[in-house]
């Protein structure tokens, strides 16, 4: 690191000078929520919208970021983004989703037009207006960058950042393997939590919170629990026979699947359910190898005689890694198992209220009927209607979020070895507020965009 580059960092405030440490203050300070909001979103990659939102000529959708709002377009050469803002005066051109085709957009204040290609086309009274303030680069719609993967369109409102493929890293190869252009949307809830943006995306950065917050799936762990004795004096180092390890696998990915909603899909229980009975050794590690093995068969078979654009699940698996949560800075996730994948998008409101989106995904036969979501469902973050497993981190993370104020706490205290990747995102938070080199704020979010419950990794920086 250079001096300067050091010297950048020294001037950041409550930053993470040790890995291990995170001061509370990043939780719910107003002036540090200021600096990500100048610092961190105008430079950094976001997951916009999946494109299955706006599959017609015509379709759009709006994504909105803090203050800044964002037209994205399915137009006749591919899809666009254009800056929120009528040329004129300023109005919001679009609140929700609709379609543009037949007469484009219509600023509600005066009439001004646009085309599905940001072209304006119409200026009520053009001769009220001095000519140069008409000329097309003035009133034509301002594009934002946009770039694709994974199904999805993100949007950079930099245009002068490394490319989404360079900021992304790896994690992508990761994905690619597992056909995630192809999946598409089950379900779509949206809750408005009152919690820190990032205090909201750190539950799903770490596992070693399932014993408590999710007994259900601690209790249902067949090879039991490297951690030792859980808080009720419970040893889950298991003594079971291969059919029981069996059993208890089956019961595990049914109750992740009902509890996740896209983790583990229902088609895929229907068929892991089956498995129950199935011949295998005795030796819990030899039976657990046998069940996954035999249930990687199956998956793929079902899912190509579906007609789903399905790969082969065995095969990936084996050659390529995978982690249950894949993280893609700054707020993106998607959390695999087999075939389909839950998916969540997290948006900073106040320092300390988040827009919190969950998805299930699945591989759906191409052209099939399916009633695709163009919005979330809105719930209240305490609604029964969430599945299990968020609805349990949505009753800790508003206590969390007030127990930080405690006068007393100062930081947070993390494993090196189990909870390493909130401490690196959050360090790279720090690169951006320090504005170190764009092209080094790249190479360290390929680190970052690793695994669940990943180790503290040198970032760079």
């Amino acid at each position: 690191m250079t001096d300067t580059d050091a010297s950048k960092l020294d001037a950041v405030p409550y930053r993470v000078t040790e890995p291990e440490k995170i001061p509370t203050q990043r939780y719910y300070d107003a002036a540090f929520f200021e600096l990500e909001r100048e610092k961190l979103w105008p430079h950094v990659w976001q997951m916009a919208c999946r494109l299955e939102e706006i599959p017609n000529i015509g379709d759009y959708t709006v994504y909105t970021i803090l203050d800044w709002s964002v037209i994205l377009i399915h137009t006749k050469n591919g899809v666009k983004a254009f800056h929120n803002a009528c040329r004129h005066r300023g109005v919001r051109l679009a609140t929700e989703p609709g379609n543009c085709a037949r007469q484009g957009f219509v600023c509600p204040f005066h009439g001004w037009r646009w085309n599905a290609d940001g072209e304006n086309t119409f200026v009520f009274g053009k001769q009220v207006f001095s000519e140069e303030l008409l000329d097309r680069a003035e009133i034509d719609l301002k594009p934002c960058r946009i770039e694709f993967w994974g199904g999805s369109a993100f949007i950079n409102f930099d245009d002068d950042a490394p490319s989404l493929l360079e900021s992304l890293g790896p994690v992508t190869d990761r994905l690619d393997a597992r056909n995630v252009d192809k999946l598409k949307m089950d379900w779509w809830y949206s809750t408005v939590l009152p919690t820190n943006w990032k205090l909201a995306m750190e539950a799903f950065q770490e596992g070693y919170h399932t014993m408590k917050t999710h007994p259900q799936l601690h209790r249902l762990s067949a090879l039991g629990n490297s951690y030792g004795i859980d808080s009720d004096g419970l040893v889950l180092n298991r003594n079971l026979t291969g059919r029981q390890t069996v059993e208890m696998h089956v019961d595990f990915l049914a109750r992740l699947g009902s509890g996740m909603g896209g983790m583990v899909h229902d088609s895929e229980v229907v068929v892991i359910e089956k498995l129950r009975d199935m011949d295998v050794p005795d030796d819990p590690v030899d039976a657990t190898m046998a069940f996954y093995a035999r249930a990687h068969e199956e998956l793929t078979r079902d899912g190509l005689e579906r007609g789903a654009p399905m790969f082969d699940v065995s095969k990936v698996s084996q050659e390529v890694e995978f982690h249950a949560v894949e993280f893609m800075f700054p707020h993106y996730f998607l959390l695999p198992m087999f075939s389909a994948m839950s998916s969540y998008r997290i948006r900073p409101l106040t320092p300390e209220t988040c827009l919190f989106e969950i998805w299930s995904l699945a591989l759906r036969p191409e052209g099939e009927d399916y009633d695709t979501p163009k919005q979330p469902t809105m719930l209240p973050h305490d609604s029964p209607d969430f599945p299990e497993i968020p609805r349990q981190d949505y009753d800790n993370l508003p206590r969390q979020q007030l127990g930080l104020h405690a006068r007393e706490f100062e930081y947070m205290r993390l494993s090196h070895s189990h909870e390493g990747m909130i401490s690196n995102y959050q360090r790279l938070i720090d690169g951006y507020i320090a504005g170190i080199d764009p092209d080094r704020l790249a190479t360290a979010a390929r680190i970052v965009n690793a695994g669940f419950e990943g180790p503290i990794a040198d970032i760079g920086f």
